[in-house]
């Protein structure tokens, strides 16, 4: 259950996030403003899950993509939309977890 549900959502403990911040990948914040204005990881991109698909031009694709929110729901939507146009994604899941990662 456990594996399937980390299928679905994008998050593996195989990730290295550290490693992928290391080699320059962006942390997308995709909860609203106001969630980002009360708390985020340092240096980190917000642009909210609804805004997503209009915002794309605004990422390069050259760089990979870390994205978070609240609890990993919301970031495993943006990383399928990211992917499906052509981004390298990952599921970072709650900002808080990749809080020690800000720059």
């Amino acid at each position: 259950m456990i594996t399937l549900l980390k299928k679905l959502f994008g998050k593996t403990s195989s990730t290295d996030f550290a490693t992928l911040i290391e080699e320059g990948a962006i942390i997308l914040d995709v909860r609203t403003r106001n969630e980002y204005a009360a708390g985020h990881v340092k240096n980190s991109l917000n642009i909210p899950l609804n805004e997503l698909p209009a915002q794309l031009k605004k990422l390069k694709k050259e760089k990979t993509i870390i994205t978070c929110c609240a609890s990993g729901m919301r970031s495993a939507s943006a990383k399928n939309v990211l992917q499906s146009n052509g981004f390298t994604a990952y599921n970072g899941g709650s900002w808080v977890s990749l809080k020690k990662y800000g720059r």
